[in-house]
């Protein structure tokens, strides 16, 4: 069974929120879209100084040569920073009209003596726009981050810091946001649901890379090794493949992430991997996908998808790629559950009837910064009679699928944006684990309004679509004990006792305006 978090969802710790305020100040007319790479590429160089000057301290205790061994610091996982690109001369500089050059100077350098940084690092600091002032006064702001802080504590509040203002930015810029950004608590859904504990886990469409930070956390969370999962993603766009490079090695993880831009079904750069763990959250509803250049794709197994819209293009390139007790979590627009156009309704027939599906999750609104479109979970397991979780076997769950309805679930954050608290989260989690038969997860029962184990004939009856809703039923009112004839009998006497009380309040009101001259 998952844990629970001790902090909660919605809330890092209010240091990260003071400090993107701050930040965001010094922002002034810059939008938040250039804004975001100014602001994360000082951090992440704040983070890789801070991780070697810890290194290098340590090796000078021991050995002064070792100290200047860069293979000494690419043993332990820590980038090697030449000493003017160390965050200690930066802040030395900040005050200096060229700050702008020397950080550039500075990634540069970084770039040329770490071989998987190259091409990651922004280096546009000493662009005529960009506001010196401002750099300075950033830069003094990050030197406060971790301060005072070692080793793994200092990685640990960098890496939240990171990640907290990607969420910010992603919210500041609305849609586009949530082109590299999904949504904390969504994310977290999927991966206490499919608990990646070990093994190869991939994203075709990783953005900035929360779905593996989310599953690193989970491991380490329940008592696992980093080292036990393989991280391995493809993003088409070059900018947000950037962000992601930068997230990860911010959390010290180490992960096989490729970039082209013809994208994941174009160009498929891991093609003869099979994966453990999916997690993905595609653009919903492409229309310019390319599908036309791809009628004859071996992925399509349930049927060519249609050119107009790669929903199905994700979920067949997706199952394609899961290993054979392999499960996968996918984001998708609502509309993926019903529609009929252009064979998508035959397409999800043919994965039902192959027992592709294992469960269903109806999602509440406002819960992306990119989309008001309503969006779903779909899960989808290669082998439903004997999946594997670990050394476990799950039950046999072939002619079923699982049906969960958590549109009332979730706490509105501000004024458009909803999360899901920790409980939210767990009881979706929850039901999930006991229903695929999890040791330790308690016994599945329906729940009316909220989850449903329906049967492939079921299924059938409702013409194969897979909208919880239908299945669900609604809620079971509480019984308050009362009579249904006094309810009736009471409920009578006070609607009668309001009608008298109305028409007492009207010729009272009539009385008032006839003595101010109102009178008909």
């Amino acid at each position: 069974m998952a844990r629970k978090e001790k902090s909660n969802n919605g809330a890092n710790l209010g240091y990260e929120a003071e400090l993107f305020k701050a930040a965001d100040k010094l922002r002034g007319n810059m939008e938040p879209s250039d804004y975001k790479h100014v602001a994360l590429g000082l951090i992440f160089l704040k983070y890789i100084s801070d991780s070697f000057e810890a290194r290098h301290a340590a090796l000078l205790a021991e050995d002064a040569a070792a100290a200047e061994d860069k293979d000494e610091y690419l043993a332990d996982n820590v980038f090697w920073v030449p000493k003017e690109a160390r965050w200690s001369h930066l802040k030395a500089n900040a005050k200096r009209p060229e700050i702008g050059t020397l950080i550039d100077d500075a990634m540069r350098a970084i770039e040329k003596d770490n071989e998987s940084l190259k091409g990651v690092l922004p280096k546009d600091y000493a662009r005529p726009a960009l506001n010196k002032v401002m750099l300075g006064e950033l830069i003094d702001l990050i030197s406060g981050i971790a301060l005072g802080e070692e080793g793994d504590k200092s990685r640990d509040v960098l890496g939240r810091v990171y990640e907290y203002f990607l969420g910010q930015f992603a919210g500041s810029e609305g849609k586009r946001g949530g082109e590299f950004y999904t949504p904390r608590s969504v994310v977290r859904v999927l991966v206490e649901m499919l608990e990646p504990y070990q093994g190869r886990v991939y994203d075709p469409c990783c953005g900035s890379g929360g779905m593996f930070v989310q599953s690193e956390k989970f491991v380490l969370e329940h008592g696992g090794r980093i080292g036990d999962i393989a991280i391995y993603g493809q993003e088409s766009n070059y900018t947000t493949w950037r962000l992601a490079k930068m997230n990860l090695a911010v959390r010290g993880i180490d992960a096989d992430i490729r970039w082209n831009n013809e994208g994941s079904f174009h160009k498929d750069e891991l093609r003869d991997l099979r994966f453990d763990y999916i997690l993905a959250n595609p653009p919903f509803n492409i229309s310019d996908w390319g599908g036309d250049r791809l009628r004859e794709d071996p992925r399509w197994q349930f049927g060519a998808p249609p050119v107009g819209n790669a929903n199905y293009a994700w979920l067949q390139h997706i199952y394609w790629h899961l290993a054979p007790f392999g499960n996968a979590g996918v984001v998708l627009a609502n509309g993926s559950m019903s529609s009929n156009q252009s064979g998508e309704g035959e397409i999800r027939k043919a994965m039902i009837e192959a027992d592709a599906v294992d469960c269903m999750v109806a999602l509440p609104g406002q819960l992306f910064y990119s989309t008001q479109i309503p969006a779903c979970l779909w899960f989808l397991a290669r082998d439903k009679s004997n999946g594997k979780r670990g050394k476990e076997t799950l039950r046999d769950r072939r002619g079923e699928v699982l049906f969960i309805d958590a549109r009332n679930l979730g706490t509105l954050v501000d004024r458009t944006r909803r999360e899901f608290s920790n409980e939210d989260i767990q009881k979706i989690a929850d039901t999930y684990h006991a229903w695929r038969g999890e040791k330790g997860a308690g016994k599945y029962t329906d729940t009316p309004g909220f989850c449903k184990a329906a049967t492939l004939d079921e299924i059938r009856k409702h013409g194969h679509v897979l909208t919880p809703g239908r299945y669900v039923g609604a809620a079971v009112a509480d019984d308050d004990g009362e009579p249904f004839e006094e309810k009736m009998r009471r409920l009578s006497a006070q609607w009668r006792g309001h009608q008298k009380e109305a028409v007492r309040l009207d010729a009272a009101i009539e009385a008032n305006l006839r003595e101010l001259g109102y009178g008909e």
